[in-house]
């Protein structure tokens, strides 16, 4: 690791080869918490190549226990979070209405790094039973359209990671790497992400897979479509610029966006939204993100999306979806 730290604060940048293999060692625990956090640290004060990421997604990917929901067209609405934003839980959300709409969501979330409350917390604390049964998965997916992959159950190689995480309560590039890692293979990907930089670089991985995916960059730094300006989307076979009025909606506060400061209050407001009683700012902002995911499944404009989301949360289709996880979990 010495050899490696200075390389990187020398600037210079690892092979794909070289990245693989140092996040193998980690996951192996051959490095101490200190030599962990210190090359946590340099990224954090350095670019990542594409070569690094992607080096460090394929160890994730290979040590992974896999999950198999194959049989389902799955679609993963997952941020990378590290935006510093601290917004409601707009994506899981997001997922449970496009669950409702019909389409098959795969889930993929964590507990808070660097924000209060993760997905995970969230689910947690409305009494979802974290699993990596495949038949329970399954299970979920066929009767509720939505099954929850909690991280750190596929992921046990980076037990190692999970406390200095925490006590760096920073975004690292662990967050660049969590929507990327998804152990069931999603054929479909909503990714929202913190900066431009990193948009491109998704862009030229998913690339080279056969992956179905949108990317989402908020212009003014959120990882998903925030409502409050224009939001950059990368595609497959496009890219372009969404704004509020695609939708014929005006540009919200930030405030009107922000999160419960407890887990508790997270999840007294994620039910709130989900029972129907959200704001009209709330329910726009979920549904559009939803609508990004149910036109990258099934190619149908943006605006036809948003009516579907919009249908699936108000007729209370994604609180079914939510309670029959909660069936399944018990």
């Amino acid at each position: 690791m010495k050899t490696i730290l200075n390389r990187l604060i020398n600037h210079e940048v690892l092979t794909k080869e070289e990245a693989r293999e140092v996040l193998i060692n980690i996951s192996h625990g051959s490095y101490n918490e200190n030599q962990i956090a210190s090359f946590l640290t340099v990224y954090m004060m350095r670019s990542i190549s594409i070569d690094e990421l992607q080096g460090f997604r394929e160890a994730l990917l290979e040590m992974c226990i896999r999950v198999d929901l194959s049989s389902h067209n799955t679609i993963d609405l997952c941020g990378t979070g590290g935006d510093g934003k601290d917004t409601f839980n707009i994506s899981t959300l997001a997922s449970f209405v496009t669950a409702g709409a019909g389409i098959k969501v795969a889930k993929h979330g964590n507990y808070g790094v660097s924000s209060i409350s993760g997905s995970s917390n969230v689910m947690e604390n409305l009494g979802i039973k974290f699993s990596t049964d495949n038949d329970h998965l399954n299970r979920c997916v066929d009767q509720a359209g939505i099954a929850i992959l909690h991280a750190p159950l596929f992921h046990p190689a980076m037990k190692n990671v999970g406390k200095i995480r925490k006590d760096l309560a920073v975004k690292t590039f662990f967050n660049m790497l969590g929507p990327m890692v998804n152990p069931s293979f999603p054929q479909n990907q909503l990714v929202g992400v913190f900066n431009l930089e990193l948009a491109r670089m998704y862009a030229y991985l998913y690339q080279n897979t056969n992956i179905n995916f949108s990317i989402l960059h908020s212009l003014d730094g959120y990882d998903e479509i925030s409502l409050t300006g224009p939001t950059k989307i990368i595609k497959n076979n496009k890219e372009g610029i969404f704004n509020p009025a695609d939708f014929g909606l005006s540009i919200v506060s930030k405030k009107d966006i922000e999160g419960g400061t407890t887990v508790k209050e997270s999840a007294d407001l994620f039910l709130n939204i989900i029972n129907g009683k959200g704001t009209e700012t709330q329910n726009n902002v979920v549904c559009a993100n939803a609508a990004m995911a149910i036109s990258t499944v099934t190619n149908d404009t943006p605006i036809e999306c948003f009516e579907l989301a919009k249908e699936s949360l108000l007729s209370g289709k994604a609180k079914k979806a939510l309670q029959t996880v909660q069936e399944l979990s018990k």
